[in-house]
């Protein structure tokens, strides 16, 4: 099973970062079931409630999301964290398509916690994923991209062990390869934070992915907190 770290460099210029990983395994994917399109369709409602007229720049998850954009030579105006181009959708749009059961519960536990939450189908990857500074080299195919590129030098991504980036611009965009498809069976999730609060609402977010993952999908889990003194997975 596929393992998730960060790299030194990173926690140097981001040492309040917190992440939250799930390894699941034996799990299964597919459309999801109705009563829990339900269940999100009611979650999406009560965020724009919750929400209401406050812009999202003021949201504290993703005012701190936008500073490590900035603090990494992004625009967060031109590319947003993932977490806010969902809640962007939802407020604008008025709900979010349901794509399948995994990314399904990905996407509800984003809008609950405004945290990007990526949900990597482990078999698409090589060895450990590692949250790191671009030297740009790394090969990408983003999802609604049809063409292949490489990141900027400094940029923030997501890599696994042969090189093929599993997300650019840190929580901007996923790759193609590792997005969770049907006959997905084993998976990575991560969820991660930069905010003052960020522990407590990663802590909380696991447990909910752990609920609806246990009650949807099967299969075992294996969660983790990562921080500066805790990098790694392994």
């Amino acid at each position: 099973m596929s393992t998730f770290r960060y790299h030194a460099d990173i926690l140097v210029r981001y040492p309040n970062v917190i992440g939250g990983v799930i390894l699941a395994q034996g799990i299964i994917n597919g459309p999801t079931p109705d009563n829990l399109r339900r269940a999100y369709q009611a979650e999406q409602e009560v965020v724009k409630e919750r929400i209401g007229n406050t812009p999202l720049s003021q949201i504290p998850s993703l005012e701190a999301w936008r500073g490590a954009f900035r603090r990494f030579g992004v625009d967060p105006t031109q590319y947003r964290s993932a977490a806010e181009a969902l809640l962007r959708r939802l407020t604008k749009k008025g709900d979010i398509p349901s794509i399948n059961l995994l990314v399904d519960i990905g996407n509800m536990i984003s809008i609950r916690y405004a945290l990007p939450v990526a949900v990597i189908d482990a078999q698409a990857i090589q060895g450990a994923i590692t949250v790191h500074f671009a030297d740009g080299s790394e090969r990408s195919s983003m999802l609604g991209k049809s063409e292949s590129d490489h990141p900027e030098p400094g940029e923030v991504i997501f890599s696994d062990e042969g090189g093929q980036i599993v997300a650019r611009r840190w929580c901007w965009r996923q790759g193609e390869e590792s997005a969770a498809q049907a006959n997905t069976t084993a998976a990575l999730i991560a969820i991660e934070a930069h905010h003052a609060n960020g522990r407590r609402d990663i802590e909380a977010a696991l447990t909910d992915l752990q609920e609806l993952l246990h009650k949807y999908t099967g299969g075992t889990l294996q969660a983790y907190v990562l921080d500066a003194d805790h990098p790694t997975t392994n």
